[in-house]
């Protein structure tokens, strides 16, 4: 190695993240992914993240403690407090001031979303700005990352980068001013957020999304920043997950078909089920049960509408089960057949479970429109089974393909699955990019 950190100095980096462990949002795992690897690939490690009561309190216990366990040691992880203005509902805990003028209050934050920045989350800067000079000052950052959403680390990341005189990174978990799962946009145009977003797009040393169809609607967008946009699809993680194992199907046992994950109100649930019950009347399925695994939405309000939509019923064989720690999922994935993978219909979706899905070797029945961008990463593995379009018949005749492979699954098919699979573990995903920021963190600006 050449350069400033030829003497042994290590690149250090601060990585804006708001969901990070114990967060059980979906997007922590590719944040804590992304940490893990860059500390194991030598660099100097500057979490920042939101406080811990954020995740334990105010989205009322949307944590799971055993995968904070999983963050290397050597990561250095910063929960500075924050403004939660909009998520607090308690008058006992408001400030002094919001108790004594409410109406300013309520005024006062509008307008930070009018005029500063259109996000709820824009409380957690001024903590971020605070805790990144006093880190930079005792020991200068070469690098800062940012993941979004929220996209407001974006906007941080782009003063944080111009203060230092140091390159910025934007990693697109999902996307900004359109909604990748209705395909519509979000914000007036030349409104204050598009403004934000063309800035830090513009500044940017690298600009990062999970598939090519979002990096390409990006480079469209901003021409100018194209040759700066690159795709780091999501993985798996062997030392979460383990490596499957090959085990013969028990024909004495009914076949359990999983989906795991959060079951978000955009889920075509209706068809799933729907399928699932044409399904059930062929005698390989007959005796058949779909478990499902994840908390219902991302909010605990949103459980109430999305529970009535699941189809269980006392003949129906879908059975609820609740949420689930990542740490519990390997053993989840072993006591189940096949898997569902159940996403929305755009065709800028890939989701993280499909990696995992494919990694253990297993049948994947797909309820989702043909086009979508988790697609090209599932074409290939010789275990996946889909249809022409999203229909219930369609999805029917998945599910019995699928009943059909599970039971006749034999070692050479399992192991053609798990050699697609171990084209997206995490290393295998993750290394070219830390390459890249490696490259910028050493040139500098």
């Amino acid at each position: 190695m050449t350069g400033k950190f030829s003497e042994g100095r290590p690149p250090r980096v601060l990585y804006l993240s708001f969901y990070f462990p114990p967060s059980r949002a979906s997007g922590v795992f590719r944040a804590r992914a992304t940490a893990n690897h860059l500390a194991q690939a030598g660099w100097d490690v500057t979490v920042v993240t939101a406080p811990r009561e954020f995740f334990e309190y105010h989205l009322e216990g949307a944590a799971d403690p055993a995968l904070e366990a999983t963050v290397d040691p050597r990561i250095r992880v910063e929960r500075p407090a924050m403004n939660t203005y909009n998520y607090e509902s308690d008058v006992r805990r408001f400030s002094m001031f919001r108790r004594m003028f409410p109406n300013v209050a309520s005024k006062l934050y509008q307008e930070s979303q009018k005029r500063i920045f259109g996000e709820h989350y824009i409380g957690w800067v001024p903590g971020v700005m605070r805790t990144a000079v006093a880190r930079h000052r005792k020991q200068r950052f070469d690098l800062v990352l940012a993941t979004g959403n929220p996209f407001v680390s974006f906007a941080a990341a782009h003063y944080l980068g111009k203060l230092f005189r140091i390159p910025y990174v934007i990693d697109f978990r999902d996307a900004w001013t359109f909604n990748q799962f209705t395909e519509e946009i979000r914000f007036p145009e030349g409104g204050r957020m598009m403004q934000w977003e063309e800035k830090v797009v513009r500044d940017a040393g690298e600009v990062v999304f999970v598939n090519d169809g979002m990096r390409r609607w990006y480079a469209e967008r901003y021409p100018f920043a194209a040759k700066q946009m690159e795709v780091v699809p999501n993985g798996w993680e062997p030392e979460l997950l383990g490596r499957a194992t090959f085990r013969p199907n028990d024909p004495s046992r009914p076949l359990h078909f999983s989906y795991l994950g959060t079951v978000t109100p955009y889920l075509p649930l209706e068809v799933l089920v729907g399928g699932w019950k044409l399904a059930r009347r062929h005698p390989l399925l007959a005796d058949a049960v779909l478990d499902i695994h994840g908390h219902l939405g991302f909010f605990p309000h949103e459980a109430a509408m999305i529970r009535p939509r699941l189809g269980e019923g006392p003949d129906s064989g879908v059975v609820y089960h609740g949420s689930f720690s990542k740490t519990e999922a390997a053993k989840v994935y072993e006591e189940t057949d096949a898997l569902v993978f159940c996403v929305p219909g755009a065709k800028f979706v890939t989701s993280g479970k499909v990696f995992e899905y494919m990694a253990t070797g297993k049948p994947i029945v797909s309820v989702h429109e043909p086009d979508i961008a988790a697609s090209d990463v599932l074409t290939g593995y010789p275990l996946w089974f889909h249809g022409t379009k999203l229909d219930e018949d369609n999805v029917a005749q998945s599910f019995i393909a699928a009943a059909k492979a599970a039971r006749d699954l034999d070692q050479p098919t399992f192991d053609a699955a798990l050699a697609h699979a171990d084209r997206y573990t995490r290393e295998a995903t993750l290394t070219p990019w830390e390459h890249r920021l490696r490259a910028l963190a050493e040139g500098g600006r």
